[in-house]
């Protein structure tokens, strides 16, 4: 198998990208060289997601593209891994005979075995064993700054509009030894900064080498102890998993980044009722509150559904009002799209043309915040942490504690390092800085 090069196509979440370093990770022990180029690859995978609408029809078009080159080479073996792969199944091969493997999120560290195996080979089920036990340690190679590192997959408050709980399973946390000890080869190939990553991170429940069961924040207290570790942040969020020693830990722990991505969805009591989100809109406030009040600076994004089944002009004016409220540095907003085999796709929709009209609402309140925000930030100096060179000769491109994205003139040596940027303007999607 020496000399064979992959090709994985990332989709979706962050979750993915790190599912797709690990698959990578598990293809080069078996003789898998990672490649850049679909067209030099002599095998192709698909991590997949399947939260928004077409999903599933945008892997199947992506699919057409590869047909011509399956006639030619035999040999040259197509893929589909991730959430798609676990909610179609056998169904993917069916429609389309192309594909030779089928693994969902739980058994991607059974490509390799797949591979070999030869012929079609589908695995879409939620193994007993630990598979991150069952990876390849991280290797050495592939140095990034900043890194992802799952600690918790899995979703136990089924949203009636979510998949989540059907493709990635129930809530499990890592053990803390195994997370501690991936974090530690992390750092030691490059990374200054660690994301924490799970579907709801902040649920986050693993066994402590005492034996006891461990919060987020302890873990995260613990990570900060790693020397070279620079930077630590976690997502995504629930709001009702935001305990009181996060959040105290989001005002002490100084390697814990001031930026929080904290879903509402919505602020109406009645549609986040109907969501199942099990708070209300005056509880998300509460909990905003509490955390500011810990941490002052601290930067809020969060995600909003609009269009959902039911939400009415006035369930629209109570979510521009908790934006207006909370001010959000960043978010994330959707029109409501629905899932099959989820309860929310089963009731009468909103019109597409009302949903995209609330939608256009939502998202110029939301960039009028996050441009006041970038505002505020020119003059100020900050620490940047810069992780590659930018699109201009000289330039590098790097984060602030904010997450805002820093580009600046600046050499090559500074990759890696924390540096004190002053930043001089505020573009739409960036800052510009100088060193100060």
């Amino acid at each position: 198998m020496s000399g064979k090069k992959v090709f994985i196509k990332t989709y979706g979440c962050q979750m993915n990208v790190y599912d797709s370093e690990r698959m990578a990770e598990a293809l080069a022990a078996s003789g898998y060289e990672a490649t850049g180029e679909a067209d030099d690859a002599d095998l192709v995978v698909l991590n997949t997601c399947h939260i928004r609408e077409k999903a599933t029809e945008k892997i199947y078009s992506e699919l057409g593209r590869y047909k011509k080159r399956k006639a030619e080479r035999p040999d040259f073996r197509i893929a589909v891994a991730g959430c798609v792969a676990q909610a179609e199944g056998e169904e993917i091969v069916r429609r389309q005979p192309l594909v030779d493997v089928v693994v969902g999120p739980q058994a991607y560290h059974r490509l390799p075995e797949l591979l070999r195996r030869g012929g079609v080979q589908t695995n879409t089920d939620f193994p007993v064993n630990d598979k991150f036990a069952e990876l390849p340690e991280r290797a050495a190679g592939n140095r990034s700054v900043s890194s992802f590192l799952t600690v918790q997959e899995g979703c136990d408050k089924f949203c009636t509009f979510c998949v989540v709980p059907y493709t990635r399973g129930a809530e499990t946390s890592r053990p803390v030894t195994q997370v501690e000890s991936e974090a530690l080869r992390l750092v030691g190939r490059g990374a200054r900064e660690i994301v924490l990553l799970g579907q709801n991170v902040n649920a986050y429940h693993g066994t402590g080498p005492d034996g006891e069961c461990w919060s987020l924040a302890r873990l995260i207290r613990a990570l900060a102890r790693i020397e070279g570790l620079q930077r630590i942040r976690f997502t995504t969020s629930h709001p009702r998993d935001m305990s009181a020693d996060l959040i105290e830990a989001l005002g002490s722990c100084h390697k814990l980044m001031p930026y929080l991505h904290l879903p509402a969805q919505s602020g109406s009591d009645k549609i986040l009722k109907a969501m199942n989100r099990r708070h209300t809109a005056e509880d998300y406030l509460r909990v905003i509150g509490r955390i500011r009040k810990a941490r002052p600076d601290i930067l809020i994004s969060g995600d909003f559904i609009v269009g959902f089944p039911g939400e009415t002009d006035a369930d629209f004016a109570d979510t521009l009002e908790l934006v207006r409220k909370v001010h959000y540095g960043q978010a994330y907003s959707f029109r409501y799209s629905p899932r099959p085999g989820t309860p929310a796709a089963e009731r009468p929709q909103v019109s597409p043309e009302t949903a995209a009209e609330r939608l256009d609402e939502l998202q110029s309140l939301l960039r009028s915040q996050q441009r006041e925000v970038q505002w505020r930030m020119v003059g100020r100096t900050v620490p940047v942490l810069f992780e590659k060179p930018g699109r201009r000769p000289g330039q590098l491109v790097g984060k602030s504690e904010y997450l805002h994205s820093v580009h600046c003139s600046a050499a090559d040596e500074l990759i890696g390092e924390s540096v004190p940027v002053r930043i001089i303007r505020a573009e739409p999607n960036s800052l510009l800085g100088e060193l100060a």
